[in-house]
């Protein structure tokens, strides 16, 4: 994100936070009008809002517009944006040609025949974690499952609300986790660090969490015998998935990743007859499209906050958020306040990381807080609350395979639950500890 060189930080003024503070607005009251908080179109919103903060000036000084614009395009076009475009576009690449080759399918149904029947629940809900830490996506994982889950329930005699808000949280696990997850790639690159250390903070939040979740779901009496038999799998159209999961955990940078990921999908699907070369690019720019508004929502972000710095926005929320802080663990608990709150806003923990990722490099080096356990901060509290908002994606797709509310669904969503309170452990506990400094290799 934004890299701040001035050698002083501009005057506070907290009119330089209202841009974002608009957006806000404009999505909060647009549900508001419609019952939908997904009808105001978010980069549409986010233009409106640039607009604005191409209006105000910082404190006791008048710029042209041009130097403003210039300020946003400086922002806009920050390396660290650029390469979570491109990086963003990839993924959905990935996403695309995996899909299409019928990997997802296939991993679903091999993960339903290694399934005992008495874990059946336990076994839905590590399913979900395992299928959103390969595919990267929490939505494609709730696609994929959240009709499983309800024939489940219904084949079980439980509530659909219980199967769904599995299904939910196993599908944050992997949005929170996985390798190629745009949170993942968002909280990574915002703060310059490596994946690898990322997850390994993560995991002393997301395991216990894990843990807990399935010791709850044991506790809960099924019948197991409606339940129907899983359908066949090619194990080669999976092979991608295991591949992105080993070139990620020995230290390939993300470009390297989903390079990988791409390749091997792409070849799988022609040796396999899925798609032949011209389909098989149609797919690839298939799903660059889908990552097509979120990476022109990267750059008007990075444009945005380069203008809130520039006016004081900035520097008055920095101030306010650490006026009572005393201490590097005070400074970890206004990060974890602020992605959350902005996730809450906005229904998108990786707008909410994008947007917050530069406050919280700037309290990284005040206060001294590792960036490594700052990327992991960013990703668990912004995807806890994802995983909670009934208004959000994740939630709304769930209800609509049943046509139930999605208000019903949160309260049966444990996981997104546990990780916030085993989040506020951590940062309590200062863990992980990292002993060595952080050094990032775009990875």
């Amino acid at each position: 994100m934004e890299q701040h060189s001035e050698n002083t930080a501009p005057a506070p003024n907290a009119w330089g936070l209202t841009p974002i503070l608009l957006f806000v607005v404009l999505v909060v009251a647009t549900g508001l009008v419609t019952n939908d908080i997904t009808a105001m179109p978010i980069l549409v919103a986010f233009f409106i809002s640039a607009g604005f903060a191409l209006c105000l000036n910082p404190k006791d000084q008048k710029l042209s517009f041009a130097d403003k614009i210039q300020r946003f395009c400086e922002g806009g076009g920050n390396k660290n944006i650029i390469l979570l475009v491109l990086i963003f576009l990839l993924a959905g690449a990935f996403y695309a040609v995996t899909i299409d080759i019928g990997a997802r399918d296939a991993t679903v149904n091999m993960a339903l025949q290694f399934v005992p029947s008495a874990l059946i629940l336990p076994g839905l809900f590590l399913i979900c974690c395992f299928i959103s830490f390969a595919m990267g996506t929490s939505m494609g994982t709730i696609t994929a499952l959240s009709p499983i889950g309800a024939g489940l329930a219904e084949s079980l005699g439980l509530p659909v609300e219980l199967a769904l808000g599995i299904v939910v949280g196993g599908a944050m696990f992997g949005d929170n986790l996985s390798f190629v997850s745009d949170t993942t790639i968002a909280a990574t690159r915002t703060q310059g660090v490596q994946l690898k250390d990322k997850f390994k903070a993560n995991l002393i939040v997301a395991i216990p969490a894990c843990i807990v979740t399935m010791a709850m779901l044991l506790f809960i009496d099924v019948d197991t015998s409606g339940l129907v038999e899983a359908g066949d799998y090619d194990v080669w159209r999976i092979l991608p998935y295991f591949l992105i999961i080993a070139f990620a955990l020995g230290g390939f940078n993300v470009i390297t990743v989903l390079a990988v990921g791409i390749a091997s999908a792409c070849l799988v699907g022609v040796v396999q007859g899925s798609f032949n070369a011209l389909s098989m690019m149609q797919s690839i720019q298939k799903g660059m499209g889908w990552m097509q508004d979120l990476a022109m929502i990267a750059i008007t972000i990075g444009g945005i906050v380069a203008l809130m710095h520039q006016n004081g926005g900035l520097t008055w929320l920095i101030k306010k958020l650490t006026s009572g802080v005393k201490s590097k663990k005070g400074a970890e608990f206004s990060i974890a306040g602020l992605v959350s709150f902005l996730d809450v806003t906005t229904a998108n923990n990786t707008i909410a990381i994008v947007t917050a990722g530069p406050i919280a490099s700037d309290l990284n080096k005040k206060y001294g807080v590792d960036p490594r356990r700052t990327a992991s901060l960013l990703d668990i509290f912004s995807c806890s609350f994802q995983g909670l908002v009934p208004y959000g994606a994740q939630l709304l797709s769930a209800a609509a395979v049943v046509g139930i509310s999605p208000l019903a669904i949160t309260p049966y969503c444990w996981y997104p639950m546990l990780i916030f309170i085993f989040g506020v452990i951590a940062i309590a506990f200062n863990l992980p500890r990292f002993s060595q400094a952080s050094n990032d290799t775009l990875g």
